[in-house]
């Protein structure tokens, strides 16, 4: 009987949870040396040496192994992110859905006439340009709570990247029948699919949205389950979005949607998740850096970097031209605009549908975004740093002079605020 373990060393989920958790956090804390330079950039540098273009450690059957731990870091996030996402308040002040769907309807034109330009045209260019709709709400949430930003810029910027990853969703839902139709894929296909796709994500989110709050409802006396129950619920949600074929990254946006809309008294939308929660953003970030696509940039760097300049084009000017329009002040609006730039895990998963359903189509697809996300997750952080600095909101100097030097400190627990700010903030700055 064979008792030794075969080789060449064969490492699995566990190990590389593991190692993604103990390499992002050395270079989180290399990072932190420099006071200018965010935690996030130190967890891709180590992924980006450990991984496939530079010495290997992490290699491609090992990123996919552990997607599905990314899966979860991300849905986590998204739920946090739907929090922020108040349709009573919105419905009271619709200023700012009015600014997302300018500011969203403006990138998705800018980039669809910018790829032409440089040669990719067509149903590609409009995928591409719903993608680019997106944006990260891992950077902003993490460098916002790695400075203890409060105000009403990071409010308003947490609330439009919430706002732009259900836009972007809905857009590329509604390119996908074209798609099929390329495909000559049945009627029945062409409009079942993409329907399928929305509204059975949404609806999966409202069903564990609403199990969720009921369940919090009933153990609200013993607020030590909270936590459990409400990872448990991302969980399922992520779980059950991919027995049925559903947006793993939607769903638990909605969930969180719901969540925060459902609730009178603050139960689990204020819940504290405790510092385990910067293990979700080192995972996420450490497989980002290993993920990256050199050579997809060089191939496509054209594009890539048409897309890049005419998505941050449109996001900083509609976003900064609709806020002045509706009150806001010019620094308010310039720096709300610069927190939307990065994009990551959403566009991620359109990409990755894309080249399951349509692989001859998604393959250009793909090569432009994810050069793009490599890049965007590489400069972004940096300048969501100095957005912030830049925006006004209240920022704990201690806490930023604190992450400078030490290791990266937990995010902070509270979740976004309920209320929504106007675009005109009260003379106080807001807590």
């Amino acid at each position: 009987m064979e008792f030794l373990p075969a080789w060449p060393f064969s490492v699995n989920t566990l190990f590389f949870f593991g190692f993604l958790l103990f390499s992002g956090a050395l270079g989180g804390y290399f990072a932190h040396r420099w006071r200018w330079l965010p935690s996030i950039t130190g967890f891709m540098v180590v992924g980006f040496v450990a991984g496939p273009n530079v010495l290997g450690v992490i290699g491609e059957a090992a990123l996919a192994q552990s997607r599905i731990v990314v899966d979860v870091a991300l849905a986590l996030i998204l739920y946090r992110l739907g929090l922020s996402i108040d349709t009573k308040r919105i419905k009271q002040d619709r200023q700012v859905l009015l600014v997302s769907l300018a500011e969203s309807a403006l990138t998705f034109a800018a980039v669809y006439f910018g790829l032409a330009l440089v040669g990719v045209s067509g149903l590609t260019a409009a995928v591409i340009s719903t993608i680019a709709i997106s944006s990260s709400p891992a950077v902003l949430i993490h460098v916002a709570h790695e400075l203890d930003a409060s105000g009403p810029v990071t409010e308003r910027a947490m609330l439009l990247v919430a706002l732009n990853n259900v836009i972007a969703f809905i857009a590329f839902a509604a390119v996908l029948p074209a798609l099929y139709g390329e495909a000559k894929a049945p009627l029945a296909v062409m409009v079942g699919a993409p329907l399928y796709q929305v509204v059975g994500s949404g609806a999966l989110g409202l069903a564990m949205g609403g199990l969720l709050h009921l369940a919090a409802r009933k153990t609200k006396v013993a607020e030590q389950y909270q936590l459990a129950l409400v990872i448990g619920a991302v969980m399922m949600t992520v779980g059950a979005a991919l027995a049925f074929k559903l947006s793993a990254l939607f769903a638990p946006l909605v969930l969180g949607m719901v969540v925060r809309s459902m609730e009178r008294a603050k139960l689990i939308a204020s819940i504290h998740f405790g510092p385990a929660f910067e293990l979700f953003f080192i995972v996420l970030f450490v497989y980002a850096g290993a993920n990256l696509h050199v050579a997809e940039i060089v191939d496509y760097w054209p594009a890539v970097l048409m897309f890049l300049g005419a998505r941050a084009a449109a996001k900083w000017l509609g976003v900064g031209g609709s806020a002045l329009l509706l009150g806001a002040t010019p620094r308010q609006a310039g720096s709300t605009g610069l927190l939307l730039l990065p994009m990551a895990g959403l566009a991620i998963g359109l990409v990755n549908t894309t080249l399951s359903l349509f692989p001859e189509k998604g393959a250009a697809i793909g090569s432009i975004v994810l050069a793009a996300v490599a890049l965007l997750e590489t400069i972004g952080p940096p300048i969501a740093v100095r957005a912030l600095r830049w925006s006004g909101d209240q920022l704990n100097d201690q806490a930023a002079e604190r992450a400078s030097r030490t290791a990266p400190t937990a995010p902070s627990n509270q979740a976004p605020t309920a209320a929504p700010p106007r675009l005109q903030p009260p003379a106080a700055p807001e807590a």
